[in-house]
């Protein structure tokens, strides 16, 4: 019993561990969700596959066979003691019980016999009367039910066992070591490129697999993750997504998904329309098709690619979502390739927390991040919540020719942060890190060209010289014509190194890079340690207002009216600055944003035969009665002696009561019976 209930603990804790693990992802999403060291000391538990895990199905295996012959073995004795009411007991016997009790009825043993089966049939109890030579023995019961619900019980863990064996994956291993069937990782084109000897016939007995299907496209064979690979299971039919269909609450949250399908049977040419959503799937031919999740279906997007180099021109970039295309870099003529991952047309984010991330490092910011540190209201029920919709977003990578991919992910719309439009562009280098986010501030039209025409300006020594020139001389003050020349030679000193134009050759490398860090570094190099403070100070004054006129000249050239001063364009300076700095340390040479797409939604159906499906149920129904019965329902047993008295017309009686357990229940119900039993009109005890 100690080993079998080890046993039922080891199951349970690997039920709770596979319910809050995913099952059967790619081992590089573990390590990306708990760091390589853990992902591979749960990987050699086999806590990511726990079902399939041969030591799981080891336990399992075991514990239907000990069951099993527990079953078989107390079965019979259990059947035999609900058929004996044991009325061969001894009457002398009957003085050793706990519960007892004697008394002699001023009636005749035949009329002592009908009053007792009367008392008893009126409380539920089944009695056998046995007669002997010296008197009647009645032996009575009552509450058999508890040993049918150790039965019960016992058999509701051999059928939900069975019912898990026969709904993993043991049957479909079966398969692949008897009928010469195998995984394969990829390498093929097309799924009806691939082998029969990846393929599972439609009369597999039992599976749970994906099916992907696009918005106006049929698929009919699902994919089975295995811990080695993938294994192809052709079902009996075609699923033909019509079209997706989701709905939004105020906030932007999802509030509805379903697929309108189409079924068409393989062997009867059927066509079945059905309407499949969370938790309300279809079902056909006994298999269950679950709406799991959305994936894109190949959405087609168009992207503006706006080089960060000297001498770029902006161009234009249409692929569907999947598809890869070469581009050339200006800085050093490398070929790169981008690779467009997602598009996500909408995206609900939580903007109480990101506006309370004010004066934060913008090479730190991380909005999703940041948007996702809130553990809910009955968690932490006093934080504010500002659900909103941001608007599109792609995710794309830029791959270089050895191979290196970096990740970006940029959201279409600006975004409200800090009380200001901004857009956001993130990065990272690999997927166990989150996003780093660049903001760039809107213009007065909402758009990024304002601070796209203020870094190409930047890039521009011309139009640097003209801001530097301009500056000097609104900067003047009057009476000190002198001072003129010094202002633009010290403007276009300071705009060359936040462009990273005048950094020698043996600067560092955050002076070649350019932005706030090369005039720090600049300061650092040439300005002794007490004069760095005020020169500081000075270099920045200059710098804001050399953008400033910077960005003037920009507007010129492009044939706009100069900006009003005031607290819009102030703030818009003050983020462009932060970001221009920030821009200088994006690894990418260009800065791709998007600017169309056409959705092509593509629901993932989860597929299931599931034959052990009843037997859980089933088992599920036993247990929730043998529980019951073992725990509340009592076995009693009753005997009563009936025997001639010493005077004629009387019965000398005693009665007895059994139980496994004695509780106070049992007492009252015992005191009960005895005086029903015993309380005759003139009888003594």
């Amino acid at each position: 019993m100690r080993f079998a209930i080890t046993l039922l603990a080891v199951i349970c804790i690997a039920a709770i561990i596979g319910t809050v693990v995913q099952q059967n992802e790619p081992f590089n999403n573990y390590v990306n969700k708990f760091g390589p060291f853990w992902a591979e000391l749960f990987d050699r538990f086999q806590l990511f596959s726990v079902y399939s895990a041969p030591w799981f199905l080891v336990i399992l295996g075991f514990l239907v066979v000990s069951t099993s012959l527990c079953i078989a073995r107390n079965a019979p004795k259990i059947v035999a003691d609900l058929r004996s009411f044991k009325e061969h007991v001894r009457e002398q016997s009957l003085a050793y019980f706990h519960h007892k009790a004697d008394a002699v009825l001023p009636l005749g043993r035949e009329a002592a016999l009908q009053q007792v089966a009367a008392v008893l049939g009126r409380h539920g109890w089944r009695a056998r009367a046995q007669v002997r030579a010296n008197g009647t023995m009645v032996a009575a019961r009552a509450g058999r039910a508890s040993k049918v619900g150790y039965l019960a019980a016992h058999s509701a863990i051999v059928l939900i066992c069975l019912g898990g064996l026969a709904d993993g994956d043991l049957i479909v291993r079966a398969q692949m070591a008897l009928a010469g069937k195998s995984v394969f990782d990829g390498g093929y084109q097309f799924i009806k490129d691939v082998p029969a000897e990846h393929r599972l016939s439609a009369s597999n007995p039992t599976f749970r697999g994906n099916l992907l299907v696009p918005e106006g496209g049929r698929a009919g064979v699902a994919l089975l993750s295995m811990p080695q690979g993938t294994v192809l299971q052709e079902l009996p039919f075609d699923v033909e997504l019509k079209k997706f269909t989701v709905e939004y609450y105020d906030t932007g949250m999802p509030r509805l998904f379903a697929s309108d399908v189409v079924i068409h049977d393989h062997e009867t040419g059927e066509a079945v329309a059905a309407t499949i959503k969370v938790n309300e799937p279809a079902h056909h031919r006994g298999i269950a098709i679950y709406q799991s999740s959305v994936e894109d279906g190949g959405s087609m997007v168009q992207l503006k690619a706006y080089p960060l180099s000297a001498g770029g021109e902006p161009f234009d970039v249409k692929l569907r979502v999947g598809e890869t295309t070469g581009l050339m870099s200006n800085v050093d003529k490398q070929r790169l390739q981008l690779e467009i991952t997602a598009l996500k047309a909408i995206n609900v984010e939580n903007m109480a927390e990101a506006n309370a991330q004010s004066g934060t490092d913008l090479r730190k910011v991380d909005l999703v991040g940041t948007l996702d540190k809130h553990l809910g209201a009955g968690v932490n029920p006093d934080k504010a919540k500002t659900m909103r919709n941001v608007g599109p977003s792609v995710t794309y990578r830029l791959r270089d020719s050895a191979g290196q991919a970096r990740e970006f992910h940029n959201y279409m719309l600006p975004v409200e942060l800090d009380g200001q439009q901004v857009y956001v562009a993130g990065v990272r280098d690999s997927a166990a890190e989150n996003f780093r986010y660049l903001r760039m501030p809107a213009d007065e039209n909402a758009s990024l060209e304002g601070w796209l025409r203020l870094r190409a300006a930047l890039n521009d020594a011309n139009l640097r010289d003209q801001a530097a020139r301009r500056y000097a001389t609104l900067a003047t003050p009057a009476g000190k014509p002198e001072m003129t020349e010094q202002l633009r030679l010290t403007a276009a000193r300071a705009l060359g190194l936040f462009a990273g134009a005048e950094a020698p050759s043996q600067a560092s490398e955050a002076m070649r890079l350019g932005g706030l860090s090369a005039i720090s570094q600049f300061i650092e190099t040439n300005v002794p340690e007490a004069e760095r403070s005020r020169i500081a100070e000075v270099m920045l004054r200059i710098l804001n207002g050399a953008l400033f006129d910077l960005n003037q000249s920009a507007r010129e050239q492009a044939g706009l009216k100069p900006l009003e001063p005031g607290p819009a364009t102030e703030a818009f300076m003050t983020q462009a600055v932060l970001s221009l700095s920030d821009s200088f340390l994006y690894p990418a040479p260009v800065l791709l944003t998007l600017t169309n797409f056409d959705v092509v939604q593509a629901s993932v159906f989860q597929v299931a035969r599931a034959p052990g499906k009843v037997l859980v149920y089933l088992g599920a129904v036993l247990l929730i009665l043998g529980v019951f019965a073992m725990l509340y329902v009592r076995e009693r047993r009753l005997w009563i002696w009936l025997a001639d008295g010493e005077t004629a017309g009387t019965t000398r009686t005693q009665i007895a009561m059994s139980t496994p357990r004695r509780t106070l229940d049992i007492d009252a119900e015992f005191d009960k019976l005895r005086d029903e039993l015993l309380s005759t009109a003139g009888g003594t005890r």
